[in-house]
């Protein structure tokens, strides 16, 4: 037990450990050297996990009420309202969803996904599956503190009260997404496109659809 130890063979350990070759971590030309991130990127690989009922209706970090029938996700650090493809590698199936809580703290998970998004990729039963996570909208600056509330937007496409018909309209647009929202009449199924900090930018994208044919308006994510 190291408390038993002399002081001078102590000493002589931390002298040697000093002198020895500097941690790749503690070189300065290695820090804070930010990777370019652009849409269709792969963040990360590893293992997914999920979480439901018991969470359901509780406030997630970016304080939103957690719903386990929407597409989202908790992930450590990835900026809230980031959008991923999660693809289960176990199967080839994939879910796009929605970063809008943190976790997971089993060390050797890297993301936790609804009831929802884990159903999608048949996922529900063996309750974790090695996954790919590939980005596909929102911005990867750098994580933003969990507070601190920004307004973020989106551009809505449509709404539907079929999953099916939502689905199919968002496979026409690459990079579209679809999202649940319960309202009080109902379950129905709306078409985004992108996540956006700056309302101009948003507004400049719809604009660009709207040229192709698909018509929405920007509106502000609640978060």
């Amino acid at each position: 037990m190291l408390r038993y130890f002399p002081l001078l063979i102590i000493s002589a350990a931390l002298f040697i450990t000093s002198c020895g070759t500097t941690s790749r971590l503690d070189k300065p030309e290695n820090k804070a050297k930010a990777k370019s991130v652009s849409k269709g990127s792969i963040i990360e690989e590893g293992r997914a996990s999920w979480y439901g009922p018991k969470f359901h209706g509780k406030l997630t970090a970016n304080g939103e009420k957690y719903d386990m029938h929407g597409l989202t996700a908790a992930h450590r650090t990835l900026p809230f309202n980031t959008i991923l493809k999660v693809k289960n590698l176990d199967n080839g199936k994939s879910v796009q969803v929605r970063i809008n809580d943190r976790g997971p703290y089993a060390k050797d998970r890297i993301i936790d996904l609804s009831k929802k998004a884990a159903k999608k990729i048949d996922m529900l039963g063996p309750g974790t599956a090695n996954v790919k996570l590939v980005l596909v909208g929102g911005s990867l600056a750098g994580p933003r503190p969990q507070n601190l509330k920004v307004p973020t937007y989106t551009v809505q496409l449509a709404s539907y009260k079929e999953e099916n018909k939502a689905f199919s309209h968002s496979q026409k647009i690459k990079g579209a997404r679809v999202e649940e929202v319960n309202l009080q009449k109902g379950m129905v199924y709306r078409v985004y496109y992108g996540v956006y900090t700056d309302k101009d930018e948003a507004h400049q994208n719809q604009r660009k659809l709207s040229k192709k044919g698909f018509n929405g308006y920007v509106k502000q994510i609640e978060n």
